[in-house]
Order: structure tokens, then sequence, then C-alpha cells
């Protein structure tokens, strides 16, 4: 074999090998996907719910993805400055996951019209940003039903993070709930304005017990009122995860989430080349609210009537928001027959029969 035939064999094989070598890397290239949280993963609240459906989404997709989270980061310039990062460094699917990261991921998604953002719990959509929110009000007319039925002083506790429509709307279900079983039921409300604060969470429930409450639920991140409740001697009902081994005897119930489905099918979908910005709001028939197990000290025939109101909300039948429904001063919002749309739903601004106080400003 002569020189020029040797080195051309040679620069065949070599050209081989590269080709090998290069389509395996593309082959081993994976998805990234990027999450921003507001508070610690911890072992209970909103952003644990959000990471197990991640660690869903890993499980399904693993060969396929790669992913990131970011927990604890502030709404405002430093949730903006998390969220570019994530987009200059590859993050081809960003999540970010609280109301307040709502603006800063719309302005970074100007930026990388290429990556696919969806927000958590917003309503502003763009080219490239989708919203995601589960229908928690479904859930909360069901513990409502469940506290109207176990408190004895007809007074419920309701610690509040932000007064936004989806915080408002969990208290009116709540109180809605409660009193179809009860209609002596009172709601106290007092806002600590913080997603995750368990010293003022804490602190609120303290207030709302010395005020005669003897069931309390809250809408923010932590176990402080539901560890409160069982220090107390009061009944709770916790929000977005089960949180039961921190108040066995307090703990009923707890109104929670579930995001795997949904995160694998958008990163599915973005692999596919399939996604499109939507506004998602899913509930009880698709999966994404449930209840926590419920403690055997609520009568069997109050479980009964939660599983059948549950299966009916499920199948269509019944509205948590069926008329008639009044505001505070007796205002009729929506009469018999009839239930509130989702838009009235997501700009809903006012208290139900029932709460007291007033919603600040």
């Amino acid at each position: 074999m002569t020189f020029s035939r040797k080195f051309v064999l040679s620069l065949c094989i070599l050209t081989v090998c590269m080709t090998g070598l290069t389509t395996a890397a593309f082959a081993e290239e994976k998805l990234k996907v990027g999450f921003v949280y507001i508070s610690p993963i911890g072992d209970a609240g909103w952003t644990f719910q959000h990471d197990l459906g991640r660690l869903e989404l890993e499980k399904n997709l693993g060969d396929k993805i790669t992913t990131k989270f970011i927990d604890s980061v502030p709404e405002g310039p430093e949730a903006e400055r998390v969220i570019r990062d994530l987009a200059k460094n590859g993050h081809e699917v960003i999540f970010t996951t609280s109301f307040g990261y709502m603006n800063p991921t719309l302005k970074v998604a100007k930026m990388f019209p290429k990556i696919k953002f969806e927000h958590s719990t917003g309503y502003k959509t763009s080219k490239n940003v989708g919203t995601y929110m589960c229908r928690f009000y479904e859930a909360r007319y069901l513990t409502g039903i469940i506290a109207g039925k176990m408190t004895k002083s007809n007074t419920l506790g309701y610690v509040a993070a932000f007064p936004i429509p989806e915080v408002i709307r969990g208290i009116n279900a709540f109180t809605l709930g409660a009193k179809s079983v009860n209609p002596d039921v009172e709601v106290k409300v007092i806002w600590v304005n913080s997603w995750f604060d368990p010293g003022k969470e804490r602190e609120a429930s303290e207030a709302l017990i010395t005020q005669g409450v003897d069931v309390i639920t809250h809408h923010t991140d932590s176990t402080a009122p539901t560890m409160t409740a069982e220090e107390k001697g009061v009944y709770s009902i916790a929000y977005h995860s089960d949180m039961s081994k921190y108040g066995p005897k307090a703990h009923l119930t707890a109104a929670t989430h579930v995001y795997g489905d949904f995160y694998t099918q958008t990163v599915q979908d973005a692999l596919d080349g399939k996604w499109k910005s939507d506004s998602v709001w899913t509930g009880i028939k698709d999966g994404s609210i449930e209840l926590a197990p419920i403690n055997p000290v609520v009568p069997a025939d109050v479980v009964a009537l939660v599983e059948k109101i549950r299966a009916n909300i499920a199948d269509g039948s019944f509205h948590p928001f069926q008329g008639p429904v009044k505001d505070q001063s007796g205002k009729e919002i929506v009469g018999a027959g009839k239930s509130l749309t989702d838009d009235d739903l997501l700009g809903m601004s006012y208290y139900v029969e029932g709460v007291l106080g007033k919603i600040p400003k």
C-alpha cells in the first residue's frame, strides 16, 4: 500500500471516528430545565410541592433532560437576575413559581425569545410565556365543610399572605364550604404580607386562637400554623402539603396540589416542538388538586359528605361558587342556578358573607 493510500485510509477512519463521537455527543445532550422557588424546599409547603413535581419530571424524562432549581429567591430585582442567569446558561424551559415573579419573567422572556417560560399563578402571557395554576378553591371549599362541622366556637381563623385574587378566592371558598354545613360560622383573617415567614405565621395563629378560633387554616408556606394549633389544642387545616406529622392531633386534612403531570407534559411538548404559550387552570377532575388523608377524629358522615361534594366538583355538577352567593354587604354576586365564571374568579376582590374585617388596600 502506498503512502498516499495509507494516508487516505487513515483519514477516512479518523473521520468516521470523529463523526461517531460527534453523534454520541449530540445524543447525550439533554434539554436543560430551570426552576425558581420563592422559599426553601423543606419537607412541606408550596415550594416542596413544586419540587415534588420537578422530581417526578426527572423520573419520567430523566434520560432526555437535566434540571436545576434555585430556592429562596425574593420577588423583584433578585428574581429577574436569577431568571436571566438560568436563560444565559442554556436552560431552554424555565418555570418561575411565585406570583411576584410575573413581571421579571416577562422582562427576561423578551431578552430570550427562543426560551420557553412558564409562570405559576400569574395572569400575563406573551409569545414565549405561559401561565399555570391549580383551582385551589375547590379543595378550600371541601376543607371548609370539615372546619364548619368540627368547630365548637363557630369561629374559624385564616392566616393569609397577600390580598390578591388567588388568596381571596381561597378565603371565600373556605367560608362558603363552612357555611354550607354551619350557617353560624364566621371567619377571621390576619394578613402577614409574606408567603413564607414562620415567625409572622405563628404570631398570627396565636392571635387568632386568642380571639376564640378553634379551627385554623392558612395561605402561607410554612408549617407554623399547624404546629401552633397542635401546641394550643385546636384544630388545623394545612395548605399545600400534608402537614400531619407537625400536628398529629390538630391536623384535620390539607388542601394540596400536584404538579408532576403538568411539568412532564410541558417539557415533553418542548422536546417534541409542540410547546405553545397558554393559560392552564386545572383542578380536582385533572388530578392536580387533592385532599390529604382526613384525620379519624372527623365523623364518618362528614367524610362521606366531603367525598360526595368532591365527586360532584369533579364531574361538573357542583361549583364551589354556585349561587346564590352574597358579599359582606349582602349584595348578591351571583344568583341561584348560576356560578361565577373564571373571569369573575380571577378578578375576585371582595369577601363573601361570613368573613369578618376588610381586605387591605
